[in-house]
Parts: structure tokens; sequence; C-alpha cells
């Protein structure tokens, strides 16, 4: 009887398998969609004794980062300018790797001395102890902003209010071009090649708010002749920061928009990120697609990779 039953069961439940409608097989869940990287994605971010930054320098050698600290008003003569020094990695600050300074604005190297523009004065300081090692009053400067040096040891700092552009060469000043119409009320220097690449600020701009009625352009002089070449034929920002992008472009700064622009070798130009007002004098590391970003109001230094952004 037991054997009966038991056979029964089984027949019963092959009959039942045998008889269930086949099931379709589910449909494959497709892979999700990358998610796009951010035009500008934060890598780190230093706060703590970065107080108004203006500019940012990453020295070719070591790859450390310097930041002049202005923390005040940045045509004031208060003694409370320092430069900041960073890591790479952003892992170490030392706030006040240099002082005594009033309004420390751009930074640029050349052979062991960092080069920095304090209102009416150019600073020569040694990168191996922060030292001060010279100073040189500018008779009728208004304000020194930027700082470029040539291969030749050269030293070229822009008066943005004064519409200079001076020389500083074995101690002594010069004036190597001036005008408004022909420089824009310059801001950003940079030497590439045989030419000062310039960012223009833009026309008239006013004492207190720096607003512009017409918005500055990028443009070259030669070294030689002084000849201009634009490389943007149209107004397109009040550029602070200029540094080259490796490939024959430019990435600027536009400080009272708080925008990153990418002026392509051809002179077309495209929004790489918008922040908030004060994206100061920047500094850029082409092979790491490594943007640093003095956030002048803001208090902070961020560093941000823009391959999103390039792409």
């Amino acid at each position: 009887m037991f054997k009966f039953l038991l056979s029964l069961a089984l027949v019963l439940t092959l009959t039942a398998c045998s008889s269930e409608p086949a099931r379709e097989a589910a449909p494959a869940t497709p892979d999700p969609a990358p998610t796009p990287k951010p035009a500008a994605a934060p890598l780190w971010t230093v706060a703590i004794g970065i107080d108004a930054p203006e500019s940012a320098y990453v020295d070719p050698k070591s790859g450390e980062i310097y930041v002049s600290i202005i923390n005040g008003m940045p045509g004031e003569k208060d003694g409370n300018g320092r430069i900041a020094k960073i890591s790479a990695d952003g892992h170490s600050t030392n706030a006040s790797w240099a002082d005594g300074m009033n309004a420390p604005k751009g930074l640029r190297s050349y052979e062991g001395t960092l080069w920095t523009a304090d209102i009416d004065e150019i600073l020569g300081l040694d990168m191996a102890t922060g030292k001060i090692t010279s100073k040189v009053k500018v008779q009728g400067a208004q304000f020194l902003n930027d700082v470029a040096t040539g291969a030749d040891g050269t030293v070229y700092v822009s008066d943005m209010m004064g519409n200079k552009i001076y020389t500083l060469k074995g101690g002594k000043v010069g004036v190597f071009a001036e005008g408004e119409e022909l420089l824009e009320h310059p801001n950003g220097l940079l030497v590439d090649g045989d030419s000062l690449v310039v960012g223009g600020w833009g026309s008239a701009p006013d004492p207190k708010d720096f607003s512009t009625k017409v918005l500055g352009r990028v443009f070259k002089l030669d070294l030689k002749t002084k000849k201009k070449t634009l490389v943007t034929p149209e107004p397109m920002a009040n550029i602070d920061g200029l540094e080259s992008d490796g490939s024959g472009g430019y990435i600027v700064s536009d400080y009272l928009a708080g925008k990153i622009i990418h002026v392509l070798s051809d002179g077309t130009t495209k929004t790489l990120a918008t922040f908030m007002p004060g994206t100061a004098d920047i500094a850029y590391v082409p092979g790491e697609k490594r943007l640093l970003v003095p956030h002048m109001n803001e208090n902070k230094i961020v560093a941000y990779d823009i391959s999103g952004a390039l792409k």
C-alpha cells in the first residue's frame, strides 16, 4: 500500500510539472550608465589660514604650491600679507611660509627665486627659506597685479589700474608697454615662447568694485617688437588668472563672474565651470588636468580635476 501511494504521488507530481506552462526568461537588466564626471571635480580644499587668497603657483620642480594671501583689502598697506606653502596633495600647509608683505598678488619663479607683486613693489623671495631677498619700489605704480618670468630671467609685472606692464631685470625697473588701447587694463600675464600673453580686465574699471563697461580679451605682445595679436577677437571676461593648457590654448579665470574659461588655440572659448565670484589667479598642471583655484571671497583654495570638462 505504501509503495502504491508513493508511486501515485510521484506520478501526480510529474504530471503537474509537465503541465505547468513554460515561463519566459526575465529580460536582462542593462548595466547602469556610467555617472558623468563633474566638470570640476574637487580633489582637496585648504581653508585654514587661507585669508583672501589671490594667486596660486605650482613649482614645476617640486610640485609644491605657493599661494599669496592678502588677508585684508587688495590695495591697503596693512602689513597683513603673506605667502602660504601647500604640499602637492594638499595634506600639508604652512600658512605663513613667508610674511612681512601688504597685499601680495601674482606669483612666478625663476632659478630659486619666487617673485610677487605687492601694490607698488616687486618682491623676490628665496624659495629655500621664504626670506625676502629683493624689494624694488616701482615709482608711479597704482595696482601691481600679476607676475610672469622670461627665459632670460626678466620679470614682467602688470599694473591693472595704471595700464602698464613693467619689467625688472638686474634690479632695474623699466616699462615694457603702456596705454589703455594697447593693454586693456592688463591683469593675467604669461610668457609663452616669444610672446607675452596678456589677459585684459576690460575698459574703465570702477575703482569701487572693479566692474567694467567692456570686458577684456586675451592677446599677445611680441617680446621684441611689442606688436599686439588678438587671441580672442571679442571681449569675453574680466580676466584674472591666465595659464597654458599645454595644447596651444589657455585657461583663464573671470574673477567677477566666477568662471573658468578655456580659450582654444583658434580663439574660440568654452566655459568649463562656474563658481561664486572671486575666482582669482589660477594655477594649472596640464599633465594632470589639475586646476588650482584661489576662491578669494570664500577664503579657500581648491584643487579640481577638470578632465571631465576638457573632453
